[in-house]
């Protein structure tokens, strides 16, 4: 009885009045009018009111609670401009190189540019670094931002050097700060370093271009005594056309109150104006170019340092900068 049951159940069919719901094994859609589509048959969507709805609507249109769907967009910040990947992981990098309110000496060693931690930890066990006038040389000892370290006769410092590369525009001066309050270009450079930088020489006011940032005095040092001559190249715009004559005058050298002005190189810029100049010189007196063209009776309206010390602005756009390659840093170190 229990078999016939069984068989009578399998041969029972659904029912298709009122809405009612079909089997689950139903297939059929001329039965399933009204009803709950099942399996893989599509139906239509089911409405957002309803108990359950169907996924497709959730990515044709978007999750509600965060509105529809809108193509991807990020604003980037004017910093992140003149910053490619590889310039911020440079950046990341000497961030973590700051130092904090103690540092292990080895490390501090390390950070001055000597040599490596491991190097430094031989030079503290054989008793040749001093830290307040002591020699020291338990490994681990911690040092202090007040603490004055000296090996091999020389004071050092934690920092690391940091290069920084500036397309100065109009309207800043190239010091630290001023006291009429103008900008200056540590305005444009704040972000650059988690040390603080100075400008390698001046570019005056007007003047706009190529100019370096280092917290590297040695460095700094290096590129601006007149000694080592090094290359600058600008681009002057003058108010009228320069004669064959004047510039064979200025190639031979102006006099003015420093002494005679020399000039390494001067030409015409091809396919440009007559007007507009290119000159080479190595000196840095100040003002020494817009002075050399005003001897003659010409106005500078518009000067810009192309190049400085082999340092180029190519990429960086007026107003922003970039950190130096480790190629670069080494072609500054052997002129």
């Amino acid at each position: 009885m229990s078999g016939d049951g069984n068989q009578s159940g399998r041969n029972r069919k659904p029912r298709t009045s009122g809405g009612g719901r079909p089997s689950g094994n139903s297939r059929s859609s001329s039965d399933n009018r009204g009803g709950r589509p099942t399996g893989h048959s599509r139906g239509p969507k089911t409405k957002r009111g309803a108990d359950r709805f169907d996924s497709r609507d959730k990515y044709e249109n978007g999750e509600r609670k965060f509105g529809p769907k809108k193509p991807f967009s990020r604003a980037e910040k004017d910093e992140d401009k003149t910053k490619s990947f590889i310039q911020r992981r440079r950046f990341e990098k000497i961030s973590k190189e700051v130092f904090k309110d103690s540092i292990r000496l080895n490390k501090y060693i390390a950070n001055s540019g000597i040599c490596s931690r491991r190097e430094a930890d031989e030079l503290i066990t054989q008793g040749l670094v001093e830290v307040n006038g002591k020699v020291v040389t338990e490994m681990g000892y911690q040092v202090q931002k007040t603490d004055r370290v000296v090996f091999d006769g020389q004071n050092i410092t934690p920092e690391k050097p940091v290069y920084v590369l500036l397309n100065k525009p109009k309207g800043y001066i190239s010091t630290t700060k001023d006291d009429k309050a103008r900008k200056t270009v540590m305005d444009l450079t704040a972000n650059a370093s988690p040390y603080r930088i100075f400008p390698v020489g001046r570019l005056d006011r007007q003047t706009t271009g190529v100019i370096l940032l280092t917290n590297d005095g040695h460095m700094t040092k290096k590129l601006t005594h007149p000694s080592f001559n090094m290359r600058k190249i600008y681009h002057v715009t003058l108010d009228r056309k320069l004669t064959n004559d004047d510039m064979r005058l200025i190639g031979e050298g102006i006099r003015l109150e420093e002494g005679v002005a020399e000039v390494d190189s001067i030409s015409f810029i091809e396919g440009k104006p007559k007007n507009e100049i290119g000159i080479e010189i190595h000196i840095g007196w100040n003002r020494v170019i817009r002075r050399i063209f005003q001897k003659l009776g010409y106005e500078v309206e518009a000067l810009d340092r192309v190049m400085f010390a082999g340092l180029t602005k190519k990429n960086i756009k007026r107003g922003h900068w970039r950190i130096l390659t480790e190629q670069e840093v080494n072609n500054l170190k052997m002129l």
